[in-house]
């Protein structure tokens, strides 16, 4: 998968909606402890995110993609993201659904969406940090930016999901 395009749309985004922004190369690493880790934050200020397939049974059955991000720290709970999308079972998406829908290789899937089967659902607790850490679409460098852009710019709908 090809994560150059999706680098290149965050960036330009930031710049387009005047988000202040941070870059830092480090080892490549995915797993959001590690990358921490190499960035040198707290691990609740990292946006950990993961594409969740969430069913909706009935007369129609029916699926839809979220993007679920949430604190470092916390853990996603299925059962709340299903909650948020009106019900159903919540399972977290294969890697190639969510690599292709996150627009980049897993564990560098970013906050923010680029397609318009991903909506993007945010934890709370996210916004108890100033500042949030997360890969740029690439294993070897993140980004920082202040949690308030993150919220005006990707507009998530903001729920407890962990």
């Amino acid at each position: 998968m090809i994560t150059e395009p999706t680098y290149r749309r965050l960036l330009d985004l930031f710049d387009r909606d005047q988000v202040p922004y941070r870059l830092m190369d480090h080892p490549p690493e995915g797993r959001t402890v590690h990358a921490s880790e190499l960035r040198g934050h707290k691990l609740s200020a990292a946006a950990k995110c993961m594409v969740v397939t969430v069913t909706r049974t009935g007369a129609t059955p029916s699926h839809r993609h979220v993007l679920a991000v949430v604190p470092g720290d916390r853990r996603v709970k299925l059962k709340q993201v299903a909650r948020a999308c009106g019900g159903g079972r919540a399972q977290f998406a294969d890697q190639d659904t969510a690599e292709q829908l996150g627009g980049t290789v897993s564990g560098t899937i970013t906050p923010f969406s680029f397609h318009t089967e991903l909506a993007v659902l945010a934890d709370p607790a996210l916004f108890e940090e100033p500042e949030l850490y997360f890969n740029a679409a690439r294993l070897d460098r993140s980004v920082a930016i202040p949690a308030a852009d993150y919220l005006r710019v990707a507009a998530p709908q903001v729920v407890t999901i962990t």
